[in-house]
């Protein structure tokens, strides 16, 4: 469906598809884990430099995606099993308590540190900018076929996801303030082993790509 010169159906289809990849709803128990103990202060800027980290990456793939991955001969298969293996740390620390709580940490450039780590692993990336994403990001690019509109209504639609995100990220940080010291303890485990899922998922559906291949 074209009304006057916009495709009205990329639009439509790089925006379900990205929404339902990305999952920004889906992405506030993986948000509440990694910022656990950090100052309530401080989860505004993760959740803003995520999303700035996501939206860079994911622009960056719809614009030389192809021609990156050919050049540097990285399969999407391979990437999978890399983000999973190290998710699957960052879980693991979750579920044995090695995650140890910064606010009573006395440099302030420690922390500043974390939130930048956070920010950029796991949340940016693979959590919001996966493989997942990447790949739709690619393909939609491809779709466009160098349609000047279509790039700019795609890279349009990364843009809004990114702002939903961050709003999301933004109200997830409240729901710490309901929660006690032990409640919070208990929902860092549990939120542990659903990314250590999540991370050995990404593992198997990497060996699965691989093997069929």
């Amino acid at each position: 469906m074209v009304l006057g010169s916009v495709p009205f159906d990329f639009l439509i289809s790089a925006l379900v598809t990205l929404l339902v990849v990305i999952d920004p709803i889906g992405l506030v128990p993986a948000f509440l884990a990694v910022t656990h103990g950090l100052p309530e202060k401080n989860r505004p800027q993760v959740a803003l430099r995520a999303c700035i980290i996501a939206t860079i990456i994911l622009t960056g793939s719809a614009m030389i995606g192809n021609w990156l991955l050919h050049a540097l001969s990285i399969t999407l298969p391979a990437f999978r099993i890399a983000g999973g293996l190290l998710l699957f740390s960052i879980a693991s620390e979750m579920v044995f308590g090695v995650r140890v709580t910064r606010q009573t940490e006395a440099a302030e450039q420690a922390i500043e540190e974390r939130v930048r780590n956070i920010a950029a692993f796991p949340l940016g990336i693979p959590l919001m900018a996966g493989p997942g994403a990447i790949t739709a990001s690619v393909l939609l690019s491809g779709r466009a076929g160098g349609d000047p509109i279509k790039l700019g209504m795609l890279f349009a639609v990364i843009v809004a996801i990114m702002l939903l995100c961050l709003a999301v990220f933004l109200m997830a940080t409240r729901l710490g303030r309901l929660l006690g010291s032990t409640a919070n303890m208990v929902l860092s485990r549990l939120l542990g082993v659903l990314l250590a899922a999540l991370a050995v998922q990404f593992v198997i559906d990497g060996i699965r790509a691989t093997i069929g291949a």
